[in-house]
């Protein structure tokens, strides 16, 4: 067993992965419209968020992502020269982190919130606009990249600024599994343990699996444009911003760009209601007053009444 994608990457695939469906959902729909803008996956430890993270980049670039280190400097995110080739009186370009990102699709940073706030300033820019300007020590560039940004974070060694917070499309709240998910996980863990490395049924039927929600997430990405999305329904996402207080005015548009996404999964032909109900907890979480300044990040029940009494 190879990892079932031309590497010798030994994870488990996404579609055995037990549980997460909001963290899935968000990565998915991520995928589907990078407009979108990335996801942050929020959490405590041994939670499988780099687990679920990837194997879903696995499935969809059939590698694993460009990894940003904690200690990342601008040099090694925005690239410069190559230090062995300098020291030989020798100039050349050393491509830097964004740029392979650009390359291979995906761009993941673990624990985003002990990452310099110069550095995920800069990484959220290009994700923002498409485009990586360099003028710095000789090095005179402009790239245009697209990738998917995922960063992960363990809320109990601190937050992001409320800024930086808000330039991420989504935000997921990972919680533990309940008993019965965590009998299942073990075994999936144990199976996969004791198969990987061996031809395997069990883990070819989870690799076809995977191709074929790879398919589908293929087709709704080539058709998100196309998915009608009303004046009603753009009013409504703005109405839900205003009813929950959102702070700044990215959150609407990052909610009709993941409904529409949403829609596109589903082969629907436009955005319902129900679509937008689904995805306001992850579009809205982190822009919500209290969450927004260092407060709790899950919604209460107060405010998923009031999601049911605008969204039905």
């Amino acid at each position: 067993m190879t990892g079932g994608y031309g590497s010798d990457i030994h994870i488990l695939p996404y579609s055995y992965v037990v549980g997460q469906a909001e963290l899935k959902l968000g990565l998915e729909l991520n995928y589907i419209a990078p407009r979108i803008g990335g996801v942050l996956i929020s959490g405590q430890r041994g939670t499988a968020k780099s687990t679920v993270v990837r194997a879903f980049s696995l499935m969809t670039r059939g590698e694993l992502p460009v990894t940003l280190p904690i200690n990342a400097t601008d040099d090694r995110v925005l690239g410069g020269w190559e230090l062995d080739a300098l020291m030989q009186g020798r100039a050349l370009a050393q491509p830097g982190l964004l740029e392979e990102s650009g390359k291979k699709g995906m761009l993941y940073i673990d624990e985003v919130n002990l990452l310099d706030d110069h550095i995920v300033n800069i990484i959220l820019d290009v994700v923002s606009t498409g485009v990586l300007s360099v003028q710095r020590e000789g090095i005179d560039a402009v790239l245009n990249l697209s990738f998917g940004l995922v960063g992960t974070m363990n809320p109990e060694e601190g937050g992001l600024r409320p800024q930086l917070l808000d330039r991420f499309g989504l935000m997921v709240s990972v919680s533990e599994l309940d008993q019965q998910a965590r009998r299942r996980m073990v075994l999936a863990v144990l199976r996969f343990d004791d198969q990987a490395g061996t031809p395997s049924p069990w883990l070819a039927e989870g690799l076809a699996a995977d191709q074929t929600l790879k398919k589908r997430l293929d087709e709704a990405r080539a058709s998100v444009r196309d998915v009608r999305l009303s004046d009603d329904i753009a009013e409504l996402c703005a109405d839900v911003a205003s009813r929950l207080r959102a702070v700044g005015h990215r959150g609407e548009v990052v909610t009709a760009w993941a409904a529409r996404a949403l829609a596109a999964l589903e082969g629907a032909p436009e955005v319902t209601n129900r679509h937008v109900r689904e995805v306001v907890p992850l579009s809205q979480r982190h822009r919500r007053p209290e969450a927004a300044h260092g407060g709790p990040v899950d919604w209460t029940a107060e405010e998923l009444e009031l999601l049911d009494e605008l969204l039905g």
